[in-house]
């Protein structure tokens, strides 16, 4: 652990990547290129979540998937087997537990895989769009600022 002084040595010096920042009083426990969204996927040349992300969207997405599934399973399941099943009361119940859970964990396996998926294309088409956009008005203020420049040096030669 370090001051602030500590943490800009180590800036000045290049030992970042070896030694990053958990400093408490930065105010921030994780170092600066953990934070980003996304990582460039050396094999494939292309941009992917990051672990951590992708990781935190797997989990919500099997446990959102389980639980739509057990609520959808619940409340359709049971009452075709109530009106298909003859016998005692308990014994569509006893018939449907299974199927039920069955039909919660595929749910919970599809949302585990579907959601980050969507996260990795969603993440990546913001990323994408949002750098055109840049560079379109980057481009746009250089020749602005080209235009007024040139305009400013033709008066000074006048």
């Amino acid at each position: 652990m370090g001051t602030r002084e500590v943490y800009e040595e180590k800036l000045r010096s290049g030992n970042l990547h070896h030694d990053p920042t958990m400093n408490p009083g930065l105010g921030c426990p994780r170092c600066p290129r953990c934070l980003s969204l996304l990582d460039p996927n050396s094999e494939k040349g292309e941009w992917t979540i990051t672990s951590v992300l992708h990781d935190a969207t797997a989990v919500a997405g099997s446990g959102f998937g389980a639980m739509l599934g057990a609520v959808y399973g619940f409340n359709t399941g049971i009452p075709f087997l109530q009106n298909h099943l003859k016998g005692p009361k308990w014994l569509p119940f006893v018939t449907g537990i299974p199927l039920l859970l069955m039909f919660s964990g595929a749910s919970a396996a599809f949302g585990g895989f579907a959601l980050p998926k969507f996260t990795q294309l969603s993440v990546t088409s913001y990323y994408a769009a949002s750098s055109a956009s840049h560079y379109g008005i980057s481009l746009l203020t250089r020749k602005i600022e080209e235009g007024h420049n040139s305009g400013t040096w033709q008066e000074k030669l006048r």
